[in-house]
C-alpha cells in the first residue's frame, strides 16, 4: 500500500465521527433545553397551557436539531437511525401541540410524558451504540434515563398542580440540556483530537 493511501482507510468508528462533526447541533439541543427550563422558572404567572405550548416549541427545536445532527457531516452512512427517530418524535410532539388547539391541557401533558419516555429510550439505545466507539460515555445514557424518569413522573401524576408540573418540567429541561451540553463538548474534543491525529498524506 502506498503512503498516499495509508491513513485513508475507512474509520472503525463511523457514528462517533459523524456525531463529532455535528457537535454544535447537540450543543444547540442542550442550550434550547436550558433556556426553556430557565424560562419556565422565571416567567411570572406562567399558566399550564402556556407552558405546554412552550414545551411544544422546545420539542420542535430539539427534534429539528436531532434530525440535522443525524444527517449533517457524515461522509459515509452511520448508524444514527436512533437520532432520526428522536428528531421525528420531537417534531411530531411539537406539531401536535400547535396544530391540535382543541385538545385539553391534560391530553397535552400526557403527550409530553409519552414523548419523554420514547425520546429517552431511543437516547439510551444511541448511547449504547456510542459506547462501542468511545470509552466511558455516560452523558447520553444519563440524559436518556432522565427523560424516561421524567416521562413516568408526568404520566403517573398528570393531574398534579400547575406549579408542581412547571417545576418538574423546568428542572428536567435544565438538567437534560446540561447533559447534552456536556456530550457536545466531549464530541467537540474528539473531533479536534481525531483531526490532529490524522496522518499526513504524502504529495
Amino acid at each position: 500500500m502506498s503512503t498516499a493511501t495509508q491513513g485513508v482507510a475507512a474509520s472503525p468508528r463511523p457514528m462517533l465521527h459523524a456525531l463529532a462533526k455535528s457537535w454544535w447541533l447537540v450543543l444547540l439541543r442542550g442550550i434550547a433545553g436550558i433556556l426553556f427550563g430557565l424560562l419556565a422558572f422565571a416567567w411570572p404567572g406562567l399558566t399550564l397551557v402556556t407552558l405546554v405550548l412552550l414545551y411544544g416549541a422546545y420539542a420542535l427545536v430539539d427534534g429539528a436539531c436531532a434530525l440535522a445532527a443525524a444527517f449533517t457531516g457524515a461522509a459515509k452512512p452511520a448508524p444514527t437511525w436512533w437520532l432520526i427517530v428522536v428528531g421525528l418524535l420531537g417534531i411530531a410532539a411539537g406539531a401536535v401541540t400547535f396544530f391540535w388547539p382543541g385538545v385539553t391541557a391534560l391530553v397535552l401533558i400526557l403527550l409530553i410524558g409519552g414523548w419523554a419516555i420514547a425520546h429517552g429510550i431511543f437516547e439510551i439505545i444511541g448511547a449504547i451504540q456510542l459506547r462501542k466507539e468511545i470509552d466511558n460515555e455516560w452523558w447520553l445514557i444519563l440524559a436518556g434515563a432522565l427523560s424516561v424518569i421524567f416521562g413516568l413522573m408526568v404520566l403517573v401524576a398528570p393531574g398534579a398542580g400547575a406549579l408542581a408540573l412547571i417545576w418538574v418540567i423546568g428542572a428536567y429541561s435544565i438538567v437534560f440540556g446540561a447533559m447534552l451540553v456536556g456530550l457536545s463538548l466531549r464530541l467537540r474534543k474528539h473531533r479536534h483530537t481525531s483531526h490532529d491525529a490524522a496522518p499526513k498524506v504524502a504529495a
